[in-house]
């Protein structure tokens, strides 16, 4: 049963992981085995918290001090990875084996260029090369993972980039050396659905051009189906079945697999014209649009935002680039605004001008809300990964001078629970949760001083259907009950279409259509909202 089948370039044997809580082992994956053959495209699918990315991580060397290896082996090659020391890991990995990582800011350096950390896989694993031809299958991989303009992001640092933009560096670092074994966890989570199609054919053709074989980890069915020929679905850290693609999600055995098919085809359908009415936002259900914008929480006029880039060449002027170029719109009191576009479009920035985060900008921001808060799209360039949960959600409270501990604890307990984790939770560092989880700690972050006006960039990409559902159902919820007002950026339609009451388009930094959500879905007029809405997956 342990040895390696012939064919398969990894095989996974009794693998189960664990962290110490309170004196006890809790098992995060349990006793899970799997082969992936030579040049073949298997996926892993499961909720959040499933197991999926510490099975990855494990496969990796990547896993966390604090994580412990209970059992099992990890065969790749003939080699036994788990045996493996910390310098004969680190050759393989990068040219060998390599993973695309669901959050990109956990990687990439910020206090390096993008080409020079592209590069640095080229000097560490094909020294033979000299550097024009380096730069060269540096841009290649670059355009190659769907990014325009290379020359100039050669150049550029992560923070300038937006969240899939960053994310398609990592697909662009991993592939750049052809490895054997391509893990890619969530790679299209940040990606808009213009781009999805694109990244998943390069990852199939790269695994069909050069023999790699990909273990693909996703919560999105659409992204298992498209590409793989088998998947494993994992729950509460366990296989709880396998097969063929053709026939898992035609005539699944399993309770749990059903579900998640239902969740998924719950979503809105790729023609527009057939949104299920159990998960659409229906005429009745949005309040009316007040067009005089009486009771506005935030009006924004003639905006503008610039990034300072540094000079090319030595002692060169710094450049100012613009990001959004006259962009204006009002969100009223209790009312979720959408903000769509691919990514790069400028929505991301727009959020960060309107919370006060960027100073390059020319316009006029009136906020009516002392303290607007903003849920980011990756967890780890916003939550502090040294401190616990229960600290990071109750240092907001200590600064807004809450004195009394009791109630402190209480109100993050009480947060926990309204996010869908559990209470112990607070006990957790980040490192110890899946990505859905720590995006889930960073909403809660968001509502726990009660304001107002809250801006929403990305808050479910990381979470699987069956979640996504509960979230958007939450900030509803408290959307409802506080007067709350969102500002609601995602690339996803489906999470727009069930959360807004208005949407902006946004194309190359400007607002190139805004209307209410029906309107754009079965009306739109920009031929790029057009585009967007005939993409969807």
């Amino acid at each position: 049963m342990n040895q390696k089948k012939a064919g398969a370039i990894l095989a996974v044997n009794h693998l189960s992981i664990g962290f110490h809580q309170k004196g006890d082992i809790h098992k995060v994956v349990n006793n899970v085995s799997f082969r992936l053959q030579e040049g073949e495209i298997l996926g892993i699918v499961g909720e959040s918290g499933s197991g999926k990315t510490m099975t990855a991580l494990a496969v990796m060397g990547l896993l966390s001090k604090a994580a412990n290896i209970l059992g099992g082996s990890i065969l790749f090659g003939n080699q036994d990875l788990l045996k493996l020391s910390i310098e004969e890991l680190r050759k393989l990995k990068g040219k060998q084996e390599a993973m695309i990582f669901q959050e990109p800011m956990t990687s990439l350096n910020p206090v390096m260029t993008i080409g020079s950390q592209v590069e640095e896989m080229l000097l560490l694993h094909e020294s033979e090369l000299n550097a024009e031809q380096r730069i060269k299958r540096v841009l290649s991989a670059l355009s190659e993972a769907g990014l325009t303009d290379v020359e100039n992001l050669y150049h550029k640092y992560p923070h300038q980039l937006s969240g899939g933009m960053r994310q398609r560096v990592m697909i662009a670092m991993a592939m750049i050396c052809k490895p054997k074994l391509l893990i890619a966890d969530e790679p299209t989570t940040a990606l808009d659905v213009t781009i999805q199609a694109q990244i998943l054919s390069l990852v199939q053709s790269l695994s069909e051009e050069y023999g790699t074989s990909v273990l693909l980890i996703s919560h999105d069915l659409g992204v298992i189906q498209k590409i793989c020929s088998r998947a494993i679905v994992m729950q509460n850290g366990e296989i709880v079945e396998e097969g063929l693609v053709s026939d898992l999600f035609i005539n699944p055995e399993k309770e749990y697999t059903k579900s998640l098919i239902a969740a998924k085809t719950g979503l809105l359908k790729k023609s527009k014209k057939n949104i299920p009415e159990e998960v659409a936002r229906t005429e009745n259900d949005r309040p009316e649009l007040n067009a005089d914008k009486s009771g506005y929480i935030l009006e924004v006029q003639n905006l503008k935002v610039y990034y300072e880039e540094k000079g090319k060449k030595l002692f060169e002027k710094r450049i100012k680039k613009q990001i959004v170029n006259n962009v204006s719109f009002y969100i009223n009191s209790g009312e979720i605004l959408g903000i769509v576009g691919e990514s790069g479009s400028g929505k991301s920035t727009l959020a960060k001008a309107v919370v006060g985060l960027i100073e390059s900008k020319t316009g006029e921001i009136h906020l009516k809300e002392a303290k607007p808060q903003m849920v980011f799209q990756d967890p780890y360039s916003s939550l502090n990964p040294a401190k616990k949960v229960g600290w990071i959600l109750e240092e907001p409270l200590k600064l807004a001078n809450s004195k009394n501990p009791k109630e402190r604890k209480e109100k993050v307990s009480k947060v926990l629970r309204e996010v869908g984790l559990d209470e112990n939770y607070a006990d957790r560092y980040l490192s110890e949760m899946s990505g859905g989880q720590r995006q889930r700690v960073a909403i809660g972050a968001a509502l726990i001083q009660n304001s107002k006006f809250i801006v929403l960039d990305e808050p479910v990409s990381a979470l699987d259907v069956t979640v996504q559902a509960q979230i958007l159902e939450l900030l509803k919820k408290l959307q409802k009950e506080y007067n709350l007002s969102y500002l609601f950026i995602s690339h996803d339609l489906n999470v727009i279409y069930q959360m807004c009451d208005r949407v902006c388009v946004m194309y190359q930094g400007e607002l190139v259509e805004t209307a209410s959500v029906e309107n754009l879905f079965h009306n739109p007029k920009h031929p790029y909202s057009k585009k967007l809405l005939d993409a969807v997956l």
